[in-house]
C-alpha cells in the first residue's frame, strides 16, 4: 500500500488549487503588461517604443497596432541573428544561454529559438501544475510516488558560438531540480545518448529497475520504446513490466489515431493527458477529465492574440496577410479556427508559432490544435484541416476495425484535374479503393467545404497503403529520427516527389 502516495497528492491538489487561473483575460493583461515593462529598454523595445503602449490605456490594441506580425525568418534575420552575434539586449534583456533548436516538420533547416532563464522557470511551472491537475483524475494514490519516464531529445547538448543547443524537451530534461532526479527517468545518463536506437535499447535494458507510473513523449515513438521494452522483456503487455503504470502524457500530435495500438500494449487503464510544449514555450495543458481539450497556460510567460483562419487573411505559404484582424482572449469565439500568435519571455514578439486552434470553452480558456497554417488542404478550396483528417482517419479505423497511426497527403495534378493523394500506414486488407470511397464520403459529410470543392474542382481521391513502419524510416532516412520528430500530415508538391520516389524505393 502506498504511503507517500496519499500525501503527495493532496500537496499536489493543494497546489492546483492555489494556482488555478481564474480570470484568464486579466491574467493576459498582466502578462503583456510584465513583457513591455521588463522589454521596453530592449533594442526592440525601443524600436516599437514600448514605453508608448504601456501608456495607452488599450494597451493590447496599441500593441497589435505598432508591431508587425514575425514569422520565425524575419525574427531571426532583423533581430535574433544580432542576440546570436552575442550582443545582448535584443529582443529580451541580457543574452540568453539556450537556443532551442526546432524539430518542426517544415523547413529545409533546422531553427534555433532563445530560451531564457524566464522561459525556462515558465516551463517548470507549468509542467508542476500539469502534474498537480492530475489530482483531477480518478487515478491509484500509488502513481503519485512511482516515477515518470520522459522519452524525449537527447539532454547531450551541443555547444556553439557561446551558446548551449539542442532540442527543447532536452533543454528541460537537463534542466529538473536536483531533488526530482530520484523520480525522473530514464536518468540524465540514459537521456544524454544521442543515438536513439541506443538510447532505447539503454531503457529496454533497465525498464524492470523502474517503477514508472507516467509516461510523456510523443505517440509514435513512445509506442517503438513500449514496444522494444516488451520484446526485449518477452512480455505481452507494458503492465507486466510497470505495473503501476496509470497516466500518458502525449503531446506534439493527436493522440487518437494511436489509442487502438496503444491499448493493445495495456492490461490495466491509462488516462491520456494532452499537453502543448513547443520549442517557444509550454503553451497548453488539459486540467480535467471531463474534457479532452487543454487549458492555455494564460499566466505563464506567453501572450496570446489569435487570427481567424479564413483563406483571405492567409498567404499560400501560411503566413498571415497585413490586413487580418487580431483578437485578444476577450474577443474569441468558440469553435472558430484561429492562427496562435504568441510574445514570450523569451524575447518572440507576434511570432507566428505555425498552429491554428480552436475555442471549446472560452472562458476556461480551453482549446484543441486544429492543425498547421501551412498544413491546411485548400488549392482548391477545401479547407481540410488536419483535425478534420485526423477525425476522419479516426472513422475510417473503426468503420473496418483497423489502425491507421500515420499518414501524409497532397495535392497532385492527374490528367489534368486535381486530386487529394492520401498514403495511409495499416495493415489492413481493405482495399484501397475502399478507404478512398470511404475516406471521401466521410470528409464530404464533416466538412461543406470539401464537399463543395469535390463538386468542382477536386475530382478525385486516391489512397495507397503503406507499412506503417515507412513513416519512421522516412524520419529516419532525412536524418530526423528522435522523441520529438513529427510526420508531415500535408506536403507540398516538392517534398511529396521525394516522399513518393522514397517509398518506391523500397
Amino acid at each position: 500500500m502506498a504511503l507517500l502516495g496519499p500525501i503527495i497528492k493532496t500537496a499536489l491538489n493543494l497546489h492546483e488549487t492555489i494556482t488555478a487561473t481564474s480570470d484568464h483575460v486579466v491574467a493576459q493583461r498582466k502578462v503583456l503588461e510584465y513583457l513591455l515593462k521588463t522589454a521596453k529598454k530592449t533594442s526592440f523595445g525601443l524600436y516599437y517604443d514600448f514605453n508608448n503602449i504601456l501608456e495607452d490605456d488599450d494597451m493590447e490594441h496599441a500593441f497589435a497596432e505598432a508591431i508587425p506580425f514575425y514569422d520565425y525568418h524575419k525574427m531571426d534575420e532583423q533581430w535574433w541573428s544580432r542576440m546570436k552575434e552575442g550582443k545582448p539586449d535584443i529582443t529580451w534583456p541580457g543574452v540568453p544561454k539556450f537556443l532551442a533548436r526546432s524539430s518542426g516538420t517544415t523547413g529545409k533547416k533546422s531553427k534555433t529559438i532563445p530560451v531564457t532563464d524566464e522561459m525556462i522557470a515558465a516551463i517548470k511551472t507549468a509542467g508542476t501544475r500539469q502534474v498537480s491537475a492530475l489530482t483531477n483524475f480518478d487515478l491509484p494514490t500509488d502513481v503519485f510516488e512511482s516515477e515518470v519516464l520522459a522519452l524525449g531529445s537527447s539532454t547531450d547538448l551541443s555547444e556553439e558560438d557561446g551558446f548551449t543547443i539542442g532540442e527543447i524537451s532536452g533543454i528541460s530534461a537537463s534542466n529538473i531540480p536536483e531533488f526530482l532526479d530520484s523520480f525522473y527517468r530514464p536518468g540524465k545518463e540514459i537521456s544524454s545518448i544521442d543515438d536513439w536506437d541506443e538510447r532505447v535499447q539503454k531503457i529496454a535494458e533497465e525498464a524492470k529497475n523502474w517503477d514508472i507510473g507516467m509516461l510523456s513523449g510523443i505517440p509514435s515513438w513512445l509506442e517503438m520504446m513500449l514496444k522494444k521494452v516488451m520484446d526485449y522483456h518477452k512480455v505481452d503487455s507494458i503492465h507486466d513490466i510497470w505495473p503501476n503504470l496509470s497516466v500518458y502524457t502525449s503531446g506534439g500530435v493527436a493522440f487518437e489515431p494511436y489509442r487502438s495500438s496503444f491499448e493493445k500494449l495495456f492490461s490495466k487503464p491509462v488516462q491520456i493527458v494532452d499537453t502543448y510544449l513547443a520549442s517557444e514555450g509550454f503553451i497548453a495543458c488539459q486540467q480535467r477529465p471531463e474534457s479532452s481539450s487543454m487549458q492555455l497556460i494564460t499566466d505563464g510567460g506567453i501572450y496570446f492574440e489569435f487570427v481567424p483562419f479564413q483563406p483571405e487573411y492567409v498567404e499560400q505559404d501560411g503566413s498571415i496577410s497585413n490586413n487580418a484582424p487580431v483578437l485578444t482572449m476577450a474577443e474569441v469565439q468558440p469553435e472558430v479556427d484561429y492562427a496562435l500568435i504568441i510574445s514570450t519571455v523569451s524575447g518572440a514578439w507576434r511570432y507566428l508559432i505555425g498552429d491554428t486552434i480552436k475555442f471549446t470553452d472560452v472562458e476556461k480558456a480551453e482549446i484543441k490544435i486544429t492543425g498547421r497554417t501551412k498544413f491546411f488542404l485548400n488549392v482548391v478550396g477545401s479547407q481540410l484541416s488536419v483535425l478534420k483528417m485526423e477525425t476522419a482517419i479516426t472513422e475510417l479505423q473503426e468503420k473496418f476495425n483497423t489502425s491507421i497511426k500515420e499518414f501524409t497527403v497532397s495535392v497532385k495534378k492527374i490528367d489534368g484535374e486535381f486530386q487529394h493523394v492520401w498514403y495511409l500506414g495499416t495493415e489492413t486488407e481493405t482495399s484501397e479503393m475502399e478507404l478512398a470511397e470511404a475516406l471521401d464520403l466521410s470528409l464530404q459529410e464533416a466538412n461543406k467545404n470539401y464537399k463543395v470543392a469535390r463538386s468542382k474542382a477536386l475530382k478525385g481521391v486516391q489512397v495507397h497503403k503503406v507499412q506503417p513502419e515507412t513513416f519512421a524510416q522516412w524520419n529516419d532516412h532525412n536524418k530526423k529520427k528522435g522523441g520529438q520528430v513529427k510526420m508531415e500530415k500535408v506536403m507540398d508538391e516538392e517534398k511529396f516527389k521525394a516522399w513518393e520516389e522514397f517509398v518506391s524505393s523500397l
